[in-house]
Parts: C-alpha cells; sequence; structure tokens
C-alpha cells in the first residue's frame, strides 16, 4: 500500500521543470521530509541506458519509429516504478520524478499522433496502476521555451517548433481532464516567482 506522495513535474524542454524540481527537493529537505528526486526515463540500470538511445545526439544516426520510441519510454517507466518509485513510497518517501506518463501522453500522443488510448492502455501496465498525488505542469509559450535551449542537441529537442507547439496543447488538455491532480505553473515568470507556486502547491498537499 502506497503511504509516501508522488509529485511529477511536467512542461515542454525549456520550461525549467528539472531546475524546480531541484528546489523542491531541496525545500523538502530542509524541512526534515523524506525525498528523492528521480527523472524518466532513467533512475534505473536499465534505464539510463534507455535515455542514451532515447536521447542521442541528432547525428547519432539513430532512428526509430514512434510506437518503438513509446515503448522505450514505457520500458523505462515499468523498470523505475517497480524497483524504484513503489519501494520508496512504501518507506514513506515523497517521490518527486522529472517527467512520468504524461509526457508520453503529450510528446508521442499529442506531438508524435501515437494513439491516446494505446498509450494510457500501455501506461497502466508501466506505472503498475501509480498514479501522482500531484502533477505540476510548468507552462510557457514555446518560442520563449526555445529561446532557452541554447545548445538543443537530442533527438527530440530538435523536432521543431511546431511539434512543440503541439505537446504544450496536449499536456494542457491532460490537466484540463485531470484538474483534481494538475496544478498549471506560469513558468515564463522569473525563477523565484515560480518557485514559490510550486512550493505552494506542494506545502498544499502534504
Amino acid at each position: 500500500m502506497k503511504t509516501g506522495k508522488l509529485i511529477t513535474f511536467e512542461g515542454i524542454d525549456g520550461s525549467g521543470k528539472s531546475t524546480q524540481a531541484e528546489k523542491a527537493l531541496e525545500f523538502l529537505k530542509e524541512r526534515g521530509v523524506q525525498c528523492k528526486l528521480l527523472r524518466e526515463p532513467g533512475g534505473t540500470p536499465l534505464g539510463e541506458a534507455i535515455r542514451k538511445i532515447l536521447l542521442a545526439p541528432v547525428d547519432s544516426g539513430i532512428t526509430m519509429n514512434r510506437y518503438a520510441e513509446y515503448l522505450l519510454f514505457a520500458a523505462s517507466r515499468a523498470e523505475l516504478c517497480r524497483w524504484v518509485i513503489k519501494p520508496l513510497l512504501k518507506q514513506g518517501f515523497t517521490v518527486l520524478v522529472d517527467r512520468f506518463g504524461d509526457s508520453s501522453l503529450a510528446y508521442q500522443g499529442y506531438g508524435h499522433g501515437v494513439d491516446l488510448d494505446f498509450i494510457r492502455r500501455t501506461n497502466e501496465v508501466a506505472t503498475d496502476g501509480l498514479k501522482p498525488d500531484l502533477s505540476i505542469l510548468f507552462d510557457i509559450d514555446v518560442e520563449t521555451a526555445f529561446a532557452r535551449l541554447e545548445d538543443a542537441n537530442d533527438r527530440i529537442e530538435n523536432e521543431g517548433i511546431n511539434f512543440f507547439k503541439r505537446v504544450r496543447e496536449g499536456f494542457l488538455k491532460i490537466a484540463e481532464q485531470e484538474s483534481e491532480t494538475y496544478i498549471v505553473v506560469n513558468a515564463a515568470l522569473e525563477i523565484e516567482a515560480v518557485e514559490e507556486d510550486v512550493i505552494r502547491a506542494i506545502s498544499g498537499r502534504m
């Protein structure tokens, strides 16, 4: 039975979610909360190996169809949930995850056109039914996010502006559909202002 809290950080590349996840970790640790920050894909030996494939440089020669791409994300997620997240939650940890299942819906589903119902069904299997207690969406216009990606070099970061517009729209649809779980923050604000919104959201669920 889950006893800890699962908090996920979602948003397009360049939204600043990874920076804010680190700040949230510091905030919780300073208050004596047992917590752990993880990332997707990754967090396990297999997950980190998959991450290298999925986020390979654009000149690596690695290509894959969209379903293969999604299933690699799902494989990493399955390992992370069963071997890391669930055991930590059972120990009472608050687990912060930089991306989770909704990133697949937004990127591979809304972005690349992989069937949304297929993603939902396989996500349910990959996560072993695990649901976040809180998901924070870092919303930002694509042009501003792109300006922050100075050295974009991996396969996904180089998908192009129209792709990321579809991804952003997908995230907003997900947040609207899952309004009981989601908090949407304006990621275009100054870092300190975004941090305040994140801390407020987390404190409200703790």
